[in-house]
């Protein structure tokens, strides 16, 4: 179970402040209102007038007048006492319907766990859209007060391994049959596209589905909101929907807990696993991890279900190794093994995580690697004419700056280079999909980075062109997530028993991920991450933040050495390190944030 805050004190809020005094204090209760405006963490106090007092509770969102404007906020407290003499102004009005007080709380506990604010946990707690009341709550037979849950079950946590290819709605819908009558759920999906799916589906079977997804029109968006927010079905949402409102919470699944889809890549950076793991425990209710690789974080929360071995055997697709290590290096990408594959399987994804056209070239003539006249740092092409610096970002004409050819071998070619090769080589058009690309392709082969992946729904095989590229990355869970680019590709060409095909070219045939997607057991690469991460303190075996901007330097020299916290680096960015997430986040909270640009990634994903 995650820490909860040490206290109120633990939180970076300032101090609640009386908002502006007119001449005489309006009489009514008092509540404490979060603003919603960037960069201000205080708390302002309030009076509630009479004509808005059986509208105000904790969570309602409110207009309030402040420092001369009119902005949003929520009411965070009922009730304040405040000190005698201070002069209070006016709520000015009730905007509509917020978050349970029971998410209100939740914000400030996530403020003190990412070193954030609660402003950024209560606006993804609160309708997309204005929602002023909410509608009956459906009902089955005699059932369904819209009260707490009262069932025998308890907070505990099961991480469920499925193979790729294996169907996960069986396994939310046995869950939604095991709830108590009065109990609803929350399941969580990596995309707003499958959780719509999955919403269709269940509406289908005929459960009553709510679906939590702020990418919808406004209107539509604040209804499934209200949906949510008055009980009686199935909420589904994406990252966001580990806030969704849901009154009687029974339970909560986690599809594909793995993905990093999960966690917020802008600052305060949480993640949505850590976010329903504390609201589940603080609701006394059980949580469903569901992932074909489960991350070492998952498997120290819970405790592991696993596949029978035949079984998961057959939910992976037949892996074929392409041995190179007997290749010159500087061979091309398009080997005999690739070309027999394109040949014979029908729709084709082959992956490299390079754009471009090239990401490392040697001049034809001299044979000189490319790199950048001004800083000497490695040199990219992103296009026909131009070479780029990726260290300083000068750019030149495609010129040799020793010999002056313009001839150059390309070492490592980009999705571009190779959509090129792949053309010529099968006869036929070939697609290129990157993150910047926006429609989904249509031709039969298609290359790009590992966007490509998500953008296509199926296919017949695929085909990792480096996979050393994602093995040897410069990043600590460099191994997780190349082996949960392997499972992704093994779902979408699906298991052995309908003929799917994964295809991989290395130089590293022995590397623990390869052999573990070989022999579909991805037990292996826990089991090699545990043992490095522990090693070296690293994610779940220690608390860390990284923090870097302008005012990162200022941030750390204020934090000091508090006991039990390790600090290292220097030259605008630090990594923080403490055994548990108590001591860390208390640490950081304690600190007043300088002015200035910081960026504090609580367990960072990218490091």
């Amino acid at each position: 179970m995650p820490p909860a805050p040490t206290g109120q004190g633990a939180l970076d809020l300032g101090d609640a402040r009386p908002a502006s005094r007119p001449t005489t204090r309006p009489p009514g209760r008092v509540v404490r209102v979060v603003p919603d405006v960037a960069g201000i963490a205080k708390r302002f106090d309030y009076v509630v007038p009479a004509r808005l007092d059986d509208q105000v509770s904790v969570g309602t969102v409110v207009r309030i007048d402040l420092h001369g404007r009119r902005v949003a906020g929520w009411v965070v407290e009922v009730d304040v006492e405040t000190p005698e003499g201070v002069e209070l102004r006016e709520l000015s009005r009730v905007t509509g319907v917020g978050p349970a007080p029971e998410l209100v709380a939740l914000a400030d506990w996530a403020a003190w766990r990412w070193a954030g604010r609660p402003r950024t946990f209560l606006r993804a707690a609160s309708p997309p859209g204005r929602v002023l009341s909410l509608p009956p709550t459906p009902r089955t037979g005699d059932q369904i007060e819209r009260e707490p849950v009262r069932s025998d079950h308890r907070f505990e946590v099961e991480v469920r391994r499925l193979p790729p290819a294996a169907d996960r709605y069986p396994v939310v819908t046995a869950a939604l049959d095991a709830l108590p009558a009065d109990g609803d759920a929350l399941v969580l999906c990596p995309s707003v596209a499958q959780a719509r799916a999955l919403a269709d589906r269940l509406r289908r079977d005929g459960r009553p589905t709510a679906l939590v997804a702020h990418d919808q029109p406004g209107t539509a968006a604040a209804g499934e909101w209200a949906r949510a927010a008055a009980g009686g079905g199935t909420v589904v949402g994406a990252r966001a929907g580990a806030w969704a409102p849901v009154p009687r919470l029974g339970c909560i699944v986690v599809l594909d807990e793995h993905d990093e889809a999960y966690a917020e890549e802008g600052s305060p950076t949480w993640h949505a696993r850590e976010v329903v793991l504390e609201r589940a425990a603080r609701a006394e209710v059980p949580v469903l991890l569901v992932s074909s690789n489960p991350t070492l974080e998952a498997l120290a929360a819970g405790s592991l279900v696993a596949p029978e071995r035949s079984a998961e055997r057959r939910g992976w697709p037949a892996l074929e190794v392409v041995d190179r290590r007997e290749e010159d290096p500087a061979a091309g990408m398009l080997t005999e093994p690739l070309a027999a594959l394109l040949r014979r399987a029908g729709r084709v994804l082959c992956v490299v995580n390079r754009t471009g056209r090239s990401r490392l070239s040697a001049c034809a003539i001299c044979r000189e690697v490319v790199g950048c006249a001004a800083c000497e740092g490695p040199v990219a092409q992103p296009d026909e004419d131009t070479l780029r610096c990726t260290r300083c970002g000068t750019e030149r004409p495609v010129l040799c700056h020793l010999c002056g050819s313009t001839r150059f071998r390309v070492l490592r070619p980009g999705v571009s280079r190779l959509r090129e090769e792949l053309a010529a080589l099968v006869g036929e058009p070939v697609d290129e999909v990157t993150g910047a690309a926006a429609d989904a392709p249509t031709s039969r082969v298609v290359v790009g980075t590992e966007a490509v992946l998500h953008r296509v729904t199926a296919a017949d095989a695929v085909a990792f062109l480096d996979i050393d590229q994602e093995l040897l990355a410069p990043r600590e869970r460099a191994r997780e997530q190349a082996f949960a680019l392997l499972a992704r590709a093994a779902r979408l060409v699906r298991g052995r028993e309908e003929h799917g095909r994964l295809l991989v070219q290395t130089r590293r045939p022995e590397d623990v991920v390869i052999q573990a997607a070989l022999h579909a057991d991805p037990a292996r690469v826990a089991e090699a991450e545990a043992e490095v991460r522990r090693t070296f303190r690293l994610s779940p075996f220690a608390a860390v933040a990284d923090v870097s901007g302008v005012a990162a330097a200022a941030f750390v020299a204020a934090l000091g050495r508090p006991p039990g916290i390790e600090v290292q680096g220097g030259g605008g960015a630090w990594r923080i390190r403490a055994d548990d997430h108590t001591t860390l986040c208390d640490a950081l909270a304690a600190v007043e944030r300088p002015p200035g640009r910081l960026r504090i990634d609580v367990d960072p994903l990218r490091a």
